[in-house]
């Protein structure tokens, strides 16, 4: 076996990531196979693995050559600051996602709010929510069963009170309930857009929390605006992280179902990667 842990993850995976990438993915694998911190690994202190751990760094990178992220490699990742579980029933959280909740935090002007996250994968926007509101409720959906349970567990690490329902929002939604703000990430890139994407996300992400069919491609956002106009209150607000290429076609969708102040907003790469509107 190596000697050297730093040395063997860099010679393997050199061809793989940039420089910088590959200092972050090797801290992370460090970190999470002997909890050695960055000082950790500078101080040199990987010298005495074990037999176990080497092997655990072998199996590792084994899967990260086949372009199994390494968040699903190693079961978490972190969002907003909060650690979460992930596994392939989930969506790995974006960085443009928690652009989303920033954007929600900052609005967020009722004294106790009433939330839901329609599709809400691991569960990550509606517990970023719960956890930095510290006052009102929060409802999450989603039509998998996997991604519920993820989502459950991860509430649980958080330490949120969070009601997670199974609900498919493509067939009618007899719930009977008003919230302040819905907020959804749905499915949103297009089948046509497929031989755009890395081989990572399209090998091991969930399909169906991503595509949609070509001739469908807002099919989510009319279900969800039409749910938006039944159950928000007046004055409430609908947030959805959205494709780029759909931002002029969903704020004329929410003008057309009465919706008011709606503002596309960028992300931080200059893309139209959000919107938000208010029910009358």
């Amino acid at each position: 076996m190596f000697e050297n842990p730093v040395e063997y993850i860099s010679a393997q995976l050199l061809d793989k990531y940039s420089k910088s990438e590959l200092r972050i993915v090797t801290s992370l694998i460090l970190k999470d196979v002997a909890n050695l911190s960055f000082l950790d690994i500078v101080n040199c202190k990987f010298k005495n693995l074990s037999n176990t751990e080497k092997q655990k760094i072998i199996d590792i990178i084994e899967r990260l050559l086949n372009n199994e992220p390494i968040q699903y490699v190693l079961g978490k990742t972190e969002f907003y600051g909060l650690d979460l579980k992930v596994n392939s029933s989930v969506l790995i959280p974006r960085p443009e996602t928690e652009e989303l909740v920033e954007w929600i935090l900052l609005e967020i002007s009722q004294i106790n709010p009433h939330l839901l996250d329609i599709g809400t994968g691991s569960g990550c926007i509606a517990i970023a929510l719960a956890k930095h509101l510290h006052y009102g409720t929060v409802d999450a959906w989603d039509i998998s069963d996997d991604a519920l349970a993820v989502a459950n567990e991860n509430a649980t690490i958080n330490d949120v009170s969070i009601k997670f329902t199974k609900v498919d929002v493509l067939k009618p939604v007899d719930i009977n309930k008003k919230f302040d703000i819905i907020v959804s990430n749905p499915p949103y890139i297009t089948v046509s857009e497929k031989n755009m994407m890395e081989r990572n996300v399209l090998d091991f992400e969930p399909h169906e929390a991503l595509f949609v069919p070509d001739d469908e491609s807002l099919i989510f956002y009319l279900k969800i605006v039409d749910i938006a106009k039944k159950m928000l209150n007046k004055n409430g607000r609908l947030y959805f992280e959205i494709n780029q290429a759909n931002g002029s076609e969903i704020a004329e969708l929410l003008q057309r179902k009465e919706f008011i102040n709606i503002e596309l907003k960028n992300d931080i790469s200059g893309n139209s990667r959000m919107i938000r509107a208010v029910k009358m």
